[in-house]
């Protein structure tokens, strides 16, 4: 079974309690067994009207688990920074955040999905000059969600889009212990191996 308590059981995690600050890991254990009540899947114009027609639906151990990654769902400040406390990160200044936003060249938003009120639990941005390269920013999902493959997802979501826009080069940052996440998915390390690393285009 994956380490996400999330996918432990049918329902809705708390989002109160105390929170871990890993950032991403990778699926490990078996598969859940299908939960006894079906989930319903949305129609295709319900969800292009709440994340935008290139959203894409993740895979999850979960049937009742519902996540969508997004690149025009606008992204709220405040569960932004809900999130980034989560994952253990230092707040930001709001109106630095949103100035941020605004200035990158990409913003993905992983949600889990609800008719009313998706919440979202997973987030990246990029930055750069939409032609030659674009660095990675702030890869997060929240601690609930982790363990279930859905960084990877994420990346991968981030990546299709810099490869439609023809980059060369693309670069991240992030902390020391998370470098290997991104090497396993093909990232070429910066030679001390510490917090950079690097995507080509074929």
């Amino acid at each position: 079974m994956p380490n996400s308590p999330i996918f432990k059981s049918a329902g809705w995690p708390p989002f109160d309690r105390p929170l871990g600050s890993l950032l991403v890991s990778t699926v490990s254990g078996k598969i859940p067994p299908t939960p006894v009540c079906p989930v319903s899947v949305p129609s295709s114009e319900l969800l292009n009207s709440l994340y935008g027609e290139q959203h894409r639906l993740c895979r999850t151990p979960n049937s009742q688990v519902q996540l969508v990654l997004s690149l025009h769902r606008p992204i709220d400040l405040v569960e932004l920074e809900q999130l980034c406390d989560a994952v253990g990160w230092s707040r930001r200044p709001m109106r630095r955040v949103r100035k941020a936003l605004e200035n990158s060249l990409l913003r993905v938003g992983l949600w889990r999905h609800d008719t009313h009120l998706p919440k979202l639990v997973g987030f990246a941005r990029c930055t750069g000059d939409g032609v030659v390269a674009a660095t990675v920013w702030d890869v997060a999902v929240h601690p609930l969600y982790q363990g279930a493959g859905l960084g990877k997802q994420l990346m991968d979501f981030v990546l299709d889009h810099l490869r439609g826009l023809e980059l060369d080069r693309v670069t991240l940052f992030a902390d020391p212990e998370v470098v290997g996440f991104y090497q396993a998915q093909g990232w070429e390390l910066e030679p001390l191996n510490r917090r950079c690393a690097f995507w080509y285009a074929p």
